[in-house]
């Protein structure tokens, strides 16, 4: 245990049970963990809690267990370099077909064969927060025509209201929006339908962004491939039938999963305890004054 100024920072990883005895609990930094409700749940054991700090950019899974009068702040920039990483990774590798050349390296085949490729591919990044300028930065160098598509309008983004006119024109569709009432759902049998013969899809969002049903029907059709890191359900059970649907590839929710993401979180928990400490405004709320 340490202090800072007036204030006792424990440190609770999720491991071990949870203190007993959490009455003057004011700033609760949840351990990392993406849906697991027994990190949330100790919330309501926290009568003095002013502040909900979660390492994760998606914050969905916290909504449920907050009160009115609390804040929450969510980890924004955590996972950029990685999330990003892995999207162009899931991106190039279907394009290039790199799992079809697995598959035969395993059965000892030499099958050489033509793909699209990266280059002078248009891009529709959907939902340009911190992750989706981080997924540009790292397309940039790929001789690539980006689009990008947000909750609101602003210099060098449409709004989310012009995405149907846009899907036609995209080779590659970039998902890394949030999961919000307004998103989810939000890729479903219209949206899949505006999309270009032979596009890709990548998910590296939230599994619900995207109607399970109606991406199979179009991948069973031959017509989109797709790249998903994230899914619904999740994790994915082994019998469905996402698995053994052709043109797609499929990794396990391991978007923010490097050793980037240590660093980079605990940059911010310090910072964000400090700025409490000290009463000064807090980064990333998303919940709250």
């Amino acid at each position: 245990m340490a202090e800072l100024g007036e204030h006792d920072v424990a440190l609770y990883d999720g491991t071990e049970p949870m203190p007993e005895n959490l009455d003057d609990v004011e700033f609760y930094a949840l351990p990392y963990g993406v849906i697991d409700p027994r990190l949330c749940a100790p919330i309501a054991r926290m009568p003095q809690l002013k502040v909900v700090q979660t390492v994760t950019a998606g914050y969905e899974h916290i909504l449920p267990f907050l009160r009115p009068g609390l804040i929450l702040a969510n980890g924004r920039g955590v996972h950029d370099a990685a999330t990003a990483e892995l999207a162009v990774a899931l991106t190039l590798a279907a394009r290039r077909r790199l799992p079809d050349f697995v598959r035969a390296g395993g059965e000892g085949r030499w099958a050489t064969a033509w793909s699209t490729g990266l280059a002078d591919a248009r891009v529709l990044i959907v939902g340009y927060g911190s992750i989706g300028a981080a997924i540009e930065r790292r397309l940039v160098g790929f001789e690539v025509e980006i689009s990008r598509v947000a909750r609101r309008a602003r210099p060098g983004v449409q709004p989310i209201s012009e995405i149907a006119e846009m899907l036609p024109h995209a080779d590659v569709v970039i998902l890394a929006t949030p999961l919000t009432p307004e998103t989810e759902g939000l890729v479903d049998k219209d949206f899949l339908a505006r999309m270009t013969d032979g596009a890709l899809l990548v998910n590296v969002a939230r599994g619900r962004v995207v109607d399970s049903e109606a991406l199979l029907a179009e991948l069973n059709a031959g017509r989109l491939h797709a790249a998903l890191d994230v899914t619904e359900p999740e994790p994915l059970p082994a019998d469905h039938p996402l698995w053994s649907a052709p043109n797609v590839l499929i990794s396990p929710h391991v978007g923010g999963l490097t050793a980037a993401m240590a660093p980079r979180a605990r940059r911010l928990l310090v910072d964000q305890v400090r700025r409490y400490a000290a009463g000064e405004p807090l980064r990333n709320v998303v919940v709250g004054p």
